[in-house]
């Protein structure tokens, strides 16, 4: 079992210093969001939204259709939708759930010696 460490960062969103907790893992893709969302921030308050509070909900609209227009878009776009990687992805899912159901099997509570038997 890997134990993910939390870490503080430091980020700027709307010239507004703000501190977050991530691991190292996602930390990458935190600082990648954050930079998105100030950019549209940015983008509301040039386009004349004079407030924080407004320039972030406009932020936020904005990229909340972006991704309903990303997900509603045909699955041709999408190369996950390639029927060849969907069936390997089928049977990787299948495969990790034979092995959770035999680790499920042999699974001991404290103080029981016998395995846990659906």
């Amino acid at each position: 079992m890997t134990i993910m460490t939390q870490q503080r960062i430091e980020v700027s969103l709307a010239g507004q210093r703000i501190t977050l907790a991530t691991t190292a893992e996602h930390e990458p893709l935190l600082r990648q969001a954050c930079a998105l969302v100030d950019e549209q921030i940015q983008l509301a308050l040039a386009g004349g939204n004079r407030s924080i509070e407004r320039a972030t909900m406009m932020a936020a609209i904005k990229l909340a259709g972006d991704l309903i227009s990303m997900e509603q878009k045909p699955q041709v776009d999408n190369p996950t939708a390639d029927p060849e990687h969907l069936q390997q992805i089928e049977q990787e899912v299948l495969a990790l759930e034979e092995q959770v159901d035999v680790l499920l099997k042999t699974l001991s509570l404290p103080g029981a010696p016998r395995p846990i038997v659906p």
